[in-house]
This record gives structure tokens, C-alpha cells and sequence, in this order.
């Protein structure tokens, strides 16, 4: 019996407005996503049984997006990962960019949109 194809795309972002932009590219590149404000409030659920990538927000309130990133991997759970930040760093690009993808906030959508479909096709 063949792997199901997972086909959703979890976004962690805690800025309201970025979070509901990102949705809407999304939709509207006919990709299904989850959001969640918090790291928190992913951990409370299942979602990421069902994704074929992450969109992490590095600096969120409590545990950030590398945090999050650590907690899921020894769940067991390692889809493809596209971190995002306002915040750029030297030590947060090669950080990020050791695991997956890496952008900076504003970002033009497109390049979001080719990111996400890079981390369907792994």
C-alpha cells in the first residue's frame, strides 16, 4: 500500500496580520495550511501528523521557532522546514539554514510559495 502524500502546511507565526497574509498566499496557491500564534498551541496537537512542511517564526513568545523545531524532531516528527523572522541574524541564517529554508520578513510571497513547494516535492 502506497504512503499517503501529506498535503498540509503548518505555519507558526504570532504576528496576527503576517499570519493571516501568509494564509491567504497560500490558499490562494491552493496549498491547505494550519496556523497557530503560538509554539504552545501546535504542541496541544496533532497537526503536524498531516504536514508536508512547517513555516516557524524564530522568535515567538515562549518556546521560538528552533525550540520548536527540536521539540517536534524528538517526537519523531521532521517535515520540511521554512523558518521566517523580521530579526535577521548571522547566527539565525546558519542556524536556519542547517535544517531547511530561510527568509526574511517582508518577503516577497513568491518566494514563500516556491519555498513550500521545494519542501513538497522532498
Amino acid at each position: 500500500m502506497p504512503r499517503e502524500k501529506k498535503s498540509v502546511v503548518v505555519l507558526v507565526e504570532d504576528d496576527i496580520s503576517m499570519s493571516r497574509a501568509i494564509d491567504r498566499l497560500l490558499r490562494a496557491a491552493t496549498f491547505q495550511a494550519v496556523t497557530f500564534n503560538s509554539a504552545e498551541a501546535l504542541l496541544e496537537t496533532n497537526a503536524v501528523t498531516d504536514a508536508a512542511c512547517l513555516i516557524l517564526d524564530i522568535y515567538l513568545p515562549g518556546l521560538s521557532g528552533f525550540e520548536l523545531h527540536r521539540r517536534l524532531e524528538e517526537l519523531g516528527a521532521k517535515p520540511p522546514v521554512i523558518f521566517i523572522t523580521a530579526h535577521d541574524t548571522s547566527s539565525a541564517r546558519e542556524h536556519a539554514r542547517e535544517i531547511g529554508e530561510y527568509l526574511v520578513k517582508p518577503f516577497p510571497g513568491k518566494s514563500l510559495v516556491e519555498a513550500v513547494k521545494r519542501a513538497f516535492d522532498q
